[in-house]
């Protein structure tokens, strides 16, 4: 029986550990995506530089985020959402 627990309770913390590392790759590719893709409208660089932005931003966001839990990425995630809304609405409403 303390085998059963012992596996089980390893079983959950290596599902939620790749969970979260999912969480935290995929919040950097999106920003990573961004950057590249502001980059690219700004500067017209080719897709090896556009490539090398959003890998630079993925993994710079990795090492920041190592030590991070569920709580700390998702209010990050939070965070960047409402910045781009409020930068959304700067260029929706901004004339010109």
């Amino acid at each position: 029986m303390e085998l059963i627990d012992s596996l089980q309770d390893r079983v959950k913390s290596s599902s939620s550990s790749v969970g979260i590392m999912i969480v935290k790759v995929f919040s950097g590719l999106v920003l990573g995506l961004t950057f590249a893709l502001i980059g690219d409208e700004v500067l017209k660089y080719g897709w090896f530089s556009f490539i090398l932005i959003m890998v630079v931003t993925l993994a710079t966001l990795l090492r920041l985020m190592r030590s991070w839990s569920w709580t700390h990425v998702l209010v990050f995630n939070l965070i960047c959402v409402l910045i781009g809304l409020i930068l959304y609405m700067y260029i929706r409403i901004a004339p010109g």
